[in-house]
């Protein structure tokens, strides 16, 4: 089973649109935790068994394992998911984009050092940085196009031949780039008119919408400019609002009951 076909029988199977960013910062992990031998584990563990019902991903950032020396949990958290609720998809948030070669080794290190299904990719060095991820056909290539960020518009909203940077984008990952059937583009929930446009661009093609909870994004916008014939087609991202829900020891309750009500906000306009 391929990743595109591992994403539509979990947005099926647990009728969610749902991903949880695991973002784990050490200083605001809830006091219990704190002692563990491996905090960070231990806090992804106890929200994805409170939540991988009722999600349709999961996406590690990369950055807060490296950046607080914890690959080793990042392992550990993938490795977790995988063989307690393998039918989830695994998003590895790392935002590569380097010469061929490299991205060969980078690549390596998504699928077969850590096991994600997908990667997320960035896509300012061309077909050749893009195409060690993509050919590894049974995983997901997710390439950066309309980001959550303020000041993404310095460079994706550049005009050339009357279309926008990320429109080519878009037009590429179509057209070239998704010759194996396993792209998807990150498109923010902060600009639903893009996203709109890039949609009517790509009817077919699944986002990864960053931007609700913590950033604003307008969730009832996200669907309506968004989604799929079908109602499906999009990955939508909750960090800091999901795993910070709680604070105390119940934190993984408090963030299972914040992905029901986002889940249900999601449905409410599917």
């Amino acid at each position: 089973m391929n990743y595109i076909e591992k994403l539509n029988n979990i947005w099926e199977k647990n009728n969610s649109l749902v991903c949880v960013g695991l973002d784990p910062d050490l200083t605001k992990l809830p006091e219990c935790l704190k002692a563990e031998e491996y905090p960070i584990f231990e806090f992804n563990k106890q929200i994805v068994d409170a939540t991988h019902d009722i999600v349709c991903a999961y996406k590690p950032q990369a950055a807060y394992y490296a950046g607080q020396n914890a690959d080793d949990q990042l392992k550990m958290t993938i490795d977790y998911i995988r063989e307690n609720y393998p039918e989830v998809p695994v998003i590895l948030d790392v935002k590569r984009g380097d010469i061929g070669s490299t991205a060969e080794m980078y690549a390596k290190e998504a699928f077969e050092r850590y096991q994600a299904d997908a990667v997320t990719v960035n896509p300012y060095m061309g077909m050749d940085t893009l195409k060690p991820f993509m050919d590894y056909a049974d995983r997901g290539t997710i390439i950066l196009c309309r980001t959550s960020n303020p000041s993404s518009c310095e460079l994706q909203e550049l005009v050339s031949s009357d279309k926008m940077i990320f429109e080519h984008v878009a037009e590429l990952a179509r057209d070239k780039w998704n010759y194996n059937n396993n792209v998807m583009l990150v498109i923010g929930a902060t600009f639903p008119e893009e996203l709109g446009r890039v949609r009517a661009l790509c009817p077919e093609i699944p986002f990864l919408v960053p931007g609700v909870g913590a950033q604003g994004g307008d969730v009832q916008k996200v669907l309506e400019n968004g989604a799929t014939a079908d109602g499906l087609g999009l990955v939508i991202n909750s960090s800091r609002g999901i795993i910070y829900a709680g604070k105390d020891e119940n934190f993984a309750v408090a963030s299972r009951e914040a992905t029901q009500k986002l889940n249900a906000l999601i449905n409410q306009y599917r």
